[in-house]
């Protein structure tokens, strides 16, 4: 195998390299990310606090009705117990009787609506809980792949990179110094000549240089200084 044809296969295992370690990273950062869990979760959390506090409210409501309910029957008892008889006494007891009736349907109604705001969020709790538990079944489900992708990628990497070292070890440290050189500053570090051009830059290769790189020889393409390769 020519010389330039092993430095062509080390830059495609670099670029192999490369690109595993990037999605292996990409793999890493997504791996334990609950960031959709946990806004579900902390959705469902004020949820869960609206109601409780639509609770305490209807309680209170509750409350209220149940003691004003107790005066209305207390006063309505002494209207028509025939106890009081004093006329005065009479219409007091009649306004009361009015005023804690109009309150009491004020605050049957107020508690009534209370209940259906209590009502409605209970049955958007559970569907929210639903949708929780399917997102983290989800959620489980793709950290299990993920974990086993994020193995076979370190695998494929540890491969790559033995492939790699066995390569290095065939060539001369000269050369594989020119080629890091090269790719540390193009990224490209090994350009194909196809119909005498250049793959690289686009620019023809001179005959001379055509000539030497098919022998096999380092050469370096005189546009854009890429280790020139012939298939």
């Amino acid at each position: 195998m020519s010389l330039t044809k092993q430095l062509y296969e080390l830059q495609e295992l670099d670029t192999d390299i490369e690109n595993t370690q990037q999605t292996l990273d990409l793999k890493n950062g997504q791996l334990g990310r609950r960031d959709k869990l946990d806004a579900a979760q902390q959705n469902l959390d004020a949820m869960k606090k609206e109601l409780d506090d639509l609770n305490h409210k209807r309680r209170d409501a509750e409350g209220e009705l149940e003691d004003t309910t107790s005066k209305f029957n207390d006063a309505n008892k002494q209207l028509y117990g025939g106890k009081v008889t004093n006329s005065k006494e009479l219409s007091n007891l009649q306004h009361e009787v009015n005023t804690l009736q109009g309150l009491s349907d004020k605050l049957e109604t107020k508690a009534l609506e209370i209940i259906d705001k209590v009502e409605a969020a209970e049955g958007a709790i559970a569907k929210a809980s639903g949708e929780f538990q399917q997102l983290e079944a989800e959620w489980q489900k793709e950290q299990k792949q993920l974990a086993a992708d994020i193995t076979l990628l370190e695998k494929t990497l540890a491969d790559l990179t033995e492939q790699r070292n066995s390569l290095v070890a065939q060539l001369e440290a000269a050369s594989v110094s020119i080629y890091e050189r090269i790719r540390k500053q193009k990224k490209q570090a090994v350009a194909k000549v196809e119909q005498g051009i250049c793959k690289a830059c686009r620019i023809s290769v001179s005959a001379s240089f055509l000539q030497k790189a098919r022998g096999g020889q380092l050469v370096q393409c005189g546009s854009c200084g890429r280790i020139l390769f012939i298939s």
